[in-house]
Formats: structure tokens, sequence, C-alpha cells
């Protein structure tokens, strides 16, 4: 059974709406895109952070381990997303939600 984040972030991958939460202990602002498991088995996403706290420059790509973070909302928002995808993604190794295939129906499995 999926945990309540998994499950937060899922519908908001479905609704196309922004994920605000804090993980590794930095405030996060993100648009989730895709939703699995790791090659591990932990529940993970892999999401578009446009705004909020970062060790790095943002925008940019990042995978959470959905066990790591706390205080999930979705809300309404501009979606964003990175016009980069020269690398294939590494985070989600089964995917359960993919936007761009499963919502938007832009590319096939």
């Amino acid at each position: 059974m999926p945990s309540r984040t998994y499950t937060l972030f899922r519908s908001a991958i479905l609704a196309e709406q922004q994920v605000t939460c804090v993980y590794e202990g930095r405030y996060r602002e993100l648009c989730p895109h895709i939703i699995g498991t790791s090659k591990s088995g932990e529940e993970a996403v892999l999401a578009w952070q446009f705004a909020g706290e970062s060790s790095g420059p943002l925008p940019q790509w990042r995978c959470l381990k959905l066990a790591n973070v706390s205080g999930a909302r979705a809300r309404d928002g501009r979606w964003h997303e990175g016009r980069s995808h020269r690398t294939t993604q590494s985070c989600v190794s089964d995917i359960d939600l993919d936007i761009n295939v499963h919502v938007r129906g832009l590319r096939s499995r």
C-alpha cells in the first residue's frame, strides 16, 4: 500500500499541480514528473524544483526518496519543467506514473 506522501505526489502529477514540502531539511517547491520505486524498492519521485531552498542553483531536477519528505502539500500554480532531457533518468526504476506518458500522451512507454 502506498504511503500518504506517495498518494499526494501521484495525485499532483495527474492534476499537474505543484507540491511544496521539506526534504533533507530544506523547503522545496516542485513539479513532480515521474513516480514509482527506486532500484532498492523505495518510493521515489523525479521532480523539477523551481523554487525554495537548495544547496545548489535552481531550477534543477531532483530525485526525492519519499520516506524523507515531510509536510507535503499540493497546490495549483504554473507548471514548471526542465528543458533538457539529454540523459535517461535513473531516479525511478519501476515507473508507476510519468506525466508525459500517462497524462499528456507525449511519449510511449
